[in-house]
């Protein structure tokens, strides 16, 4: 008789999905089934009426290795005794009584297309705010009524930004949990974010006036930490955002180009930027300093971590600058200079990476525009630092 109980919690929790799906037996038919996504389910193998069945317990963590052998092993007895045994379907019964709290658990535990930093910020979120109100409730009984009480005090609050995160994520949850058959509908879906919830005030980023940034850029020249100054007059050549810059790493660059990946962008879709001859020799000087590292703008301290959040708005404070320029400030001068010189507005929002409201994420094109911006960076860079 082949042996029983082969698996332990250790061993299941330890279990990594693979490119293809993989079982992992424990024996008396029972199975633990691991998809490439990450999920993990219970099941068992069986023969009804001449027919092999598979029967589903439910998916890890939210089953237990402990809950599920018992719902074997009451299942091999129904078949030992002969007792009638419900359909495959009604047998998936168990599948589908699931609370919420368990479900963000095990979904948000098998992501491992996202960073571990969007991660907990997302499982704190839900756990935070969502859990406390539904966390104990099942996922089939939840209305769109029921998830929108659970929101409405967050955006009373005033997170409204905040708020449709939350949203966001849990509706995450909620398909997935449609896909396993633990509820029928998402309701997150059926509420409105423009309609349900107030809007965060647009927020104003300190920026230099056109005539006075010349001035700002030769400032920079007498400035000792060296490594700041580059970052600084890259951001201001790239119109990109302080975080992603921080983070580039040199596998991005490819020629003249550099692709940021998808984890790093503020509205996680991958963005391409053509890179100025301006731009690709402040990247040779970078390269030139390089201590073999992954980023092209390394700590001070740890070559395998970015450069300080701050480090651009340090420098400008030490120049004078507090209160007047920021980081951010950058991408406002390159959108105003751009306008006023007629180049196309879609180009500019295309370079900002921001996605028209009419453009779903499967219709999104990252190269849209890609000549006239890359034609529109060189001009700017000509402006911004000839010679």
């Amino acid at each position: 008789m082949a042996a029983t109980n082969k698996l332990t919690d250790h061993k299941v929790k330890a279990i990594k999905p693979a490119e293809k799906v993989t079982k992992h037996a424990d024996g008396g038919g029972m199975y633990l089934h691991v998809t490439p996504a990450g999920a993990k389910l219970w099941r068992m193998a069986y023969r009804m009426d001449g027919k092999q069945q598979t029967a589903s317990f439910g998916a890890y963590p939210a089953v237990g290795l402990a809950d599920a052998r018992v719902l074997r092993d009451q299942l091999r007895h129904k078949l030992a005794m002969g007792e009638p045994l419900k359909t495959p379907e009604q047998l998936q019964s168990l599948q589908k009584n699931i609370t919420l709290t368990d479900a963000c658990a095990t979904y948000w535990g098998a992501r491992q297309d996202v960073t571990e930093g969007y991660r907990t910020k997302a499982v704190n979120c839900l756990a935070r705010h969502i859990e406390p109100i539904l966390g104990k409730r099942m996922m089939r009984e939840l209305t769109r009524t029921d998830v929108l009480d659970a929101l409405k005090p967050m955006d009373a609050k005033g997170l409204h930004d905040f708020v449709r995160k939350a949203r966001m994520w849990l509706s995450e949850v909620f398909e997935w949990a449609t896909e396993h058959e633990y509820c029928e509908i998402n309701p997150c879906k059926l509420i409105r974010p423009e309609k349900a919830f107030g809007k965060t005030p647009t927020q104003s980023y300190a920026s230099l006036e056109i005539t006075e940034v010349p001035a700002f850029m030769q400032r920079l020249d007498v400035e000792a930490e060296l490594q700041s100054v580059l970052a600084c007059r890259l951001l201001a050549l790239t119109w990109t955002r302080t975080g992603e810059l921080r983070k580039m790493k040199w596998a991005e660059i490819e020629g003249d180009v550099w692709r940021i990946p998808a984890a790093n962008m503020k509205l996680r879709r991958d963005h391409i930027v053509p890179l100025s001859r301006q731009a690709m020799a402040i990247i040779e000087t970078l390269r030139e300093r390089s201590r073999g590292g992954e980023y092209v703008f390394p700590n001070d301290r740890r070559d395998d971590r970015p450069m300080s959040e701050n480090s651009v708005l340090y420098l400008i404070h030490r120049m004078g600058y507090k209160g007047k320029m920021t980081g951010h400030g950058m991408r406002s001068v390159g959108s105003t200079w751009a306008n006023e010189r007629g180049f196309s507005p879609d180009a500019i929002e295309r370079q900002l990476a921001h996605v028209p409201a009419d453009k779903v994420r499967g219709a999104y094109n990252r190269a849209e525009f890609l000549p006239e911006r890359r034609a529109m960076l060189q001009a700017f860079a000509d402006w911004l630092m000839p010679g």
